[in-house]
């Protein structure tokens, strides 16, 4: 299992980006950080979640 922003998930095995895609996030509007580093955009496609990762997503919203 994965805790993905507090809660856990089954999807070990997923590339960063298939997982913000399932989850229907912008990946130009969000960082990810995995086990406290963040993932740069450019490896999203490469790097995939393991058994025990804690993964926090942040979504940037406009406005003012």
């Amino acid at each position: 299992m994965i805790i993905i922003n507090g809660n856990e998930l089954d999807v070990s095995g997923k590339t960063v980006s298939q997982y913000l895609r399932e989850a229907n996030y912008t990946t130009a509007r969000v960082a990810v950080e995995i086990n406290g580093d963040i993932v740069p955009k450019s490896e999203y496609d490469e790097v995939v979640l393991n058994d025990g990762d804690t993964v926090e997503i942040v979504s940037f919203v406009g406005g003012g």
